[in-house]
């Protein structure tokens, strides 16, 4: 395969929300901590996250008041290091001004992740002169919209990266789900049900490129019941058939 294995590790409700007041309820904390459990001993080599998710998980700096002034920078993929696990981040347009060239986080499965920016060449110099001056690995796949396909190749080919985990957000989910390039679910699910217009689904089309499709067939591999009536669900992709009406 010219890709990672792709593992959709998701915490969600009854109700397949992926957001929502539920999460905030500290006595589904322990579900939460589940997940990042199962993160950590799922010994992936990546995670990877929509901009707005990783702007909620790792707070960034403020936009730098400075434009660059130097030469137009190529639009060619900057290598920064060569990493034991990545934080992949979907930026199309160049909005995530990390101020590192790592994840910093308390739990062990994020912390010290080195960061790669997945961009568009709609990503002006500005922005990529300060990936560069941060250390900050980044890829193009596509001129102005991005192709997921050519990114998780790339991700393969020039960081190593065998195992991903996908985890959201929703437009995130929904876009790799549309192109096929899920192989696994995982699923923590939260006894509860979150009746909110504004709580995204666990695959959603939308401004990434994602047109509605035929739904994608997977099949259970394994379910475990968590304590105090939670649920650990596994699911690989169909490959008897991978799509139907």
């Amino acid at each position: 395969m010219d890709r990672p294995y792709i593992i959709c590790h998701m915490v969600m409700s009854l109700d397949g929300k992926v957001t929502g007041d539920f999460l905030e309820r500290s006595e589904y904390g322990k579900f939460i901590e589940e997940y990042y459990r199962i993160h950590r001993e799922y010994g992936a080599d990546g995670f990877l996250c929509g901009r707005v998710t990783m702007e909620g998980s790792f707070p960034q700096p403020p936009v730098p008041s400075k434009d660059y002034d130097g030469p137009p920078i190529d639009r060619e993929d900057y290598i920064a290091e060569k990493a034991a696990f990545y934080a992949v981040a979907i930026d199309p347009n160049g909005k995530l001004w990390w101020s590192n060239r790592a994840i910093s986080d308390p739990d062990e499965g994020y912390d010290g992740a080195h960061i790669i920016e997945v961009l568009t060449e709609n990503a002006p110099d500005t922005f990529l002169a300060h990936l560069r001056d941060k250390g900050v690995s980044y890829l193009f796949a596509g001129k102005s919209e991005l192709n997921f396909p050519l990114a998780v190749q790339k991700l393969k080919k020039l960081f190593g990266i065998k195992t991903l985990l996908l985890e959201g957000g929703g437009i995130v989910n929904g876009s790799f789900l549309q192109e096929d390039l899920i192989d696994e679910i995982s699923l923590v699910v939260i006894p509860a049900a979150e009746c909110s217009e504004n709580a995204i689904p666990l695959f959603k089309t939308g401004k990434y490129g994602a047109k509605t499709a035929l739904a994608k067939s997977f099949q259970l591999k394994e379910a475990k019941k968590l304590n105090d009536d939670g649920l650990w669900l596994i699911y690989t992709k169909n490959k008897k058939e991978n799509e139907y009406v």
